[in-house]
């Protein structure tokens, strides 16, 4: 397993730097440090146990095989069949804790939401996704706050970036990235045709502030009028922020505040959490490039998930599992469809 190797090493690096007494005057690092730690120990532990097991069922493939001790055989194989079932369990354990389901928690998180294939209905479409993940969030007694947005001419979100605030948002709604698939019969249609649109969904960890250390000389931070449809919502003031980080190349905006401080402010947050995807492109638990895998082209064939109208259903395609009642999902009910994707993900 060429990722254990690394894993082993890692730790083994761990190890050494918490036994550094110069890094105890640094307690925000040694916390960060002995979390890794504690992660990677769970790691190497489930594999050690699932080689043990591996080892267990050869063990007994060979009894059956040799065909020498009927008594012995018979065990074997009443063995065998509890053996498959505990090698299965383990490597799913294995396996979600590789994807980093256990790994150091990871509070808030930054979601972008656009408009994909299908114009205006799927402007009108990403807004219900922004609302159904707003009701959610009242549910679950998560902080909201709006960072940026382009609204459509029928109030539709061309894009709509927001951050969600709790110590557990991240690990919850981390498999909500991707190409969600709607099929109705849009506000705009006026012969009663179903239609298909898509939106594009990216959920980002929003970092603390140890992990990031952006250069105020990489920045490029220009201020301009905010804008919106059909002259609403109009700045006469030059409020409205758009930061470039030159090295990297992410531009970012904010508009959503009356104020160009607190635009800024929006701004840094939807770039730190941006600059922290690519600086960790490497790291196997991290999160790099899974925003552009998430998003792919918005094309309807790139989907996870698609919400038809017509039958009142819900299906995640990853998962192969289906939910009714959409009015309900999009009331913010999704405690379901996320439990089910942590399980199966």
């Amino acid at each position: 397993m060429p990722e254990l190797t690394e894993i082993k090493k890692e730790y083994d690096e761990i190890v050494k730097r918490l036994g550094d007494p110069e890094l105890l005057s640094n307690w925000e690092k040694f916390e960060e440090l002995s979390k890794k730690k504690n992660y990677l120990e769970k790691i190497i532990t489930k594999n050690t146990e699932f080689e043990e097991l591996k080892k267990k069922i050869e063990e007994d493939k060979s009894i059956l095989e040799a065909k020498e001790d009927p008594a012995l055989q018979s065990l074997a194989e009443s063995e065998l069949s509890n053996l498959y079932l505990q090698e299965a369990n383990l490597k799913k354990e294995l396996d979600n804790l590789l994807k980093g389901g256990e790994g150091p928690e990871i509070g808030s998180a930054i979601i972008e939401i656009r408009a994909g294939t299908g114009g205006e209905e799927a402007a009108l479409f990403a807004r219900d996704l922004f609302r159904m993940y707003s009701r959610y969030a009242q549910i679950q007694g998560w902080k909201q706050k709006a960072l940026d947005s382009r609204l459509s001419e029928l109030g539709g979100y061309k894009e709509i970036v927001f951050e969600l605030s709790n110590s557990n948002v991240f690990s919850k709604i981390q498999y909500e990235g991707g190409v969600h698939r709607v099929q109705r019969i849009p506000e705009t249609e006026k012969s009663g045709r179903i239609h298909t649109s898509t939106a594009t969904v990216a959920v980002l960890p929003k970092p603390k502030k140890a992990q990031i250390k952006i250069n105020p000389a990489d920045l490029k931070i220009d201020f301009y009028r905010a804008s919106g449809p059909g002259g609403q919502y109009v700045n006469k003031r030059e409020t409205a922020v758009r930061i470039t980080h030159l090295p990297s190349g992410i531009v970012v905006t904010s508009q959503t505040e009356r104020n160009q401080l607190q635009n800024k402010s929006n701004a840094m947050a939807i770039l730190e959490a941006k600059f922290l995807e690519q600086k960790e492109a490497s790291a196997k638990e991290k999160l790099h490039g899974k925003r552009r895998s998430q998003i792919g082209g918005a094309k309807r064939a790139e989907k996870i998930r698609t919400y038809n109208f017509p039958q009142n259903r819900l299906t995640d395609h990853r998962i192969k599992k289906s939910w009714k009642n959409l009015e309900e999902i999009f009331e913010g009910n999704l405690d379901s469809v996320i439990k089910n994707l942590k399980a199966n993900l």
